[in-house]
């Protein structure tokens, strides 16, 4: 493990000794400018409205939950605007992000996360595409709840953990403007690197209307590692990067409130087009560009576009009213690939190259009803929620489908409640039942080029069909306050994942790999067994449901200037999703997943705060199907055992705010010729706030220009990608 620290750095930030010293006389004798932490919500008291689909304060929450405030957003992405990087850096459980556009292999407790945008779903459980949270304009968001533990309140997906974007609206009388622009370059190469990004909103509020509209365009050139080398544009094979990729995004919120009511309508459209260099060389101990090999595919796109109605009554008959209407339309295209040590098939004509698009449309109606004739405090939350989905994946030039296209209908119905059973106590508990009524079509399977095999392996036919799956899901969990200051809490809880259903058909004949029981059912030829019928049915390869039981118990506390959470899991499942990237192929099989947590924050004085995280996971599957589990989980679900960060910030009465993170993570060992190596990282930054309102900013991503491994990404095709070198970030935002 390569420690390159300087704790010093870590203190001050980005301030001398003396600097510093002067600061905290500065700070004792101060004109009152700098906040009180005394004078703030405390973590105990902090609203969130994701656990329990009502907002409710932490303190009430039976599960480890994280909270990040705008300001805090403000100060993490100085140095990187990618939400991936947010969420990675504050919340432990989360894997560190690939620093690519995809989301590959970023696990959140070792097992597949969830992601809303205002209590909305991003994903579709019909195809387990990972280009969302990175593509999540981070200036339209106020905050971010994250909720740990497996979860089926908003239906399939959340085996691991729910991640809520909550956006901004309009607050002001008076509309504010606000101009952003920003450069951000890597000191191996400036000129070939500065990527530069400008962002426009104007928000406000008239009487009961109220709006938010953001414009926004990112453009990023090449990038470097921590030795200076330029890195490949698709390093985790057919994901695309983070170069030569320009990005836009317009968003827009409108919200109309009278006296208890309130509708609001959003809009979010992303646009982004990747156009790679050169084809990646996988061959090497390293992944690279391959400079003899110019790109010459299509490039990867993103179009994508989000519509979302919300109608809420405070006063409604049977207690507060939601009513929630959206439609997401989804193009992910993606960079072509060639054969490699890491791709050992590829279509046998045209480019190897797809196209993903899929529409997704839902309706939901959420109720919350106080009971207190039943029991003073208490409250019912329960309502239903219905989605439509359709998924297609084509071949990019000749439109042959290479997956199955799927719909799906989903009905759920849920009640959760909350009982105040003492002062000290309150219990909660729910229940929810999902209903899928699933049609697979039948499809061509196209051939295939395969290393190694002297002839093309034919394209098979794949029977469809139309299938159904039920599933109810449980949680209960208690909080017990020991003091005002902290509490204990656990709880247990069940999340429900149907498998990545398209990702079953496009591998049909295969997904037990090369000659096995699969591979001989439709090609009898290959085993010795003519002749071929060349015919699978999807009801023979179909992937079981997955059902995730978590249990959970852990402790937290705000005492004033010191706050802490610590918590514990252990994660079970009797059909887990595993993929082996070494021979492309996925496989079902019972696992157990476990871990720890640990948050702290410790104000030394009202300008100085240190504190940081600490997550531990690791897990283990039943490889051979026996029943018993013997096998450490791939490192593409775990790519690391520890991780953290440790910071430390002091606010200037001149309105200078400094801040240093030391990112560290220690790798992996659990398989044998598959080691991952862990690394430490620092990171600095500053802002200027003026008192227009205007701020300056200036950060630093990996202070030491850091060579080291990226453990996600390499996890996810088992063969090292390096990191992201010393990145310097300027920006400038004006408030008119």
């Amino acid at each position: 493990m390569r420690f390159q620290i300087s704790f010093l750095a870590l203190c001050l930030g980005l301030n001398g000794t003396m600097a510093c010293a002067q600061a905290l006389d500065d700070e004792t004798a101060g004109d009152g400018s700098v906040a009180a932490s005394s004078g703030e919500t405390t973590l105990l008291e902090t609203i969130i409205a994701t656990a329990g689909r009502r907002e409710s304060e932490v303190a009430n929450v039976a599960q480890n939950v994280n909270v990040i405030e705008r300001d805090e957003i403000e100060r993490l992405t100085v140095g990187s605007e990618d939400a991936a990087n947010l969420v990675s850096r504050l919340v432990p459980g989360y894997q560190p992000d690939n620093q690519t556009i995809s989301g590959a292999s970023e696990s959140y407790r070792g097992r597949s996360i969830l992601i809303l945008v205002d209590g909305v779903p991003r994903t579709t459980p019909l195809r387990n595409n990972t280009r969302i949270l990175s593509l999540i304009d981070l200036d339209t968001i106020e905050r971010v709840e994250v909720v740990s533990g497996a979860s089926s309140l908003y239906g399939a997906g959340a085996t691991g953990g729910v991640i809520n974007f909550i956006t901004k609206r309009g607050e002001d009388e008076t509309p504010r403007w606000t101009v952003e622009t920003r450069v951000e370059a890597q000191t191996a190469d400036l000129a070939d690197s500065a990527s530069p990004s400008t962002t426009v909103s104007v928000e406000g509020r008239k009487g009961d209307f109220d709006y938010f509209l953001s414009a926004s365009g990112d453009w990023s050139r090449r990038l470097y590692d921590g030795n200076g080398d330029e890195m490949a544009s698709d390093g985790l094979l057919g994901q695309g990067g983070g170069d030569r990729t320009g990005v836009g995004n317009l968003f827009g919120r409108f919200g109309y409130e009278v006296d208890s009511r309130r509708f609001d309508l959003s809009f979010d459209w992303t646009y982004a087009e990747q156009r790679p260099g050169y084809y990646t060389d996988y061959s090497g101990s390293r992944v690279r560009p391959d400079y003899s090999d110019p790109y010459d595919g299509e490039p990867l796109v993103e179009d994508s576009k989000y519509v979302t109605a919300r109608y809420t009554d405070d006063a409604f008959a049977l207690g507060g009213l939601e009513l929630t209407a959206f439609y997401n339309d989804i193009e992910k295209q993606s960079p072509e690939t060639q054969l490699s040590a890491v791709n050992s098939s590829v279509l046998l004509t045209g480019l190897n190259q797809t196209v993903l698009e899929g529409q997704r449309f839902g309706l939901g109606a959420t109720v919350r009803t106080p009971t207190d004739r039943i029991f003073e405090g208490s409250e019912l939350v329960w309502g239903t929620d219905y989605t439509y989905d359709y998924i297609t994946q084509q071949q990019v030039g000749s439109e042959d489908d290479v997956a199955a296209p799927l719909s799906q209908h989903q009905l759920g119905l849920f009640s959760q409640a909350e009982v105040p059973v003492h002062d000290r106590l309150r219990l909660s508990g729910g229940v929810r039942f999902d209903a899928f009524w699933l049609e697979v079509e039948d499809f061509t399977r196209p051939a295939y080029t395969v290393d190694g095999f002297a002839i093309p392996l034919p394209a098979i036919d794949v029977g469809g069909g139309n299938f159904d799956y039920q599933q109810f899901t449980f949680n209960a969990g208690a909080v017990f306050d020991v003091t005002e200051d902290a509490q204990l809490y656990g709880n247990f809880s069940q999340g429900y994942a149907l498998a990545d259903i398209g990702a079953f058909t496009r591998r049909a004949g295969v997904n037990g790999g090369f000659f096995g029981a699969e591979f001989c059912d439709a090609y009898a030829a290959f085993c010795g067994s003519p002749p071929s019928d060349l015919y699978i049915s999807y009801a023979d390869i179909a992937p079981e449901p997955q059902l995730v039981n978590t249990f959970e118990g852990g402790v937290r506390g705000d005492w004033g200037r010191f706050r802490a959470s610590a918590s514990a899991f252990i994660s079970l499942s009797e059909n887990g999703l595993t993929y082996d990237a070494s021979t492309n192929t996925v496989t079902q099989q019972k696992e157990r997943i476990w871990g720890g947590e640990l948050t702290t924050a410790f104000d030394v004085t009202d300008a100085f705060t240190v504190g940081g995280t600490l997550g531990y996971v690791d897990g283990e599957y039943d490889s051979d199907g026996d029943g018993d589990i013997d096998e450490d989980l791939p490192n593409n679900r775990i790519a690391t055992t520890w991780k953290g960060n440790l910071f430390a910030s002091y606010a200037f009465a001149n309105g200078i705010d400094t801040r240093a993170d030391l990112e560290f993570f220690s790798g992996r060992d659990r398989l044998q010729d598959d080691e991952i190596d862990g690394a430490a990282l620092l990171h600095l930054s500053a802002q200027k706030t003026f008192e227009n309102g205007h701020k300056l900013s200036l950060g630093v991503y990996n202070v030491f220009d850091t060579d080291y491994a990226n453990p996600t990404a390499t996890a996810t095709r088992g063969t090292e990608v390096p990191g992201l070198g010393r990145t310097v970030a300027f920006s400038y935002k004006a408030v008119f």
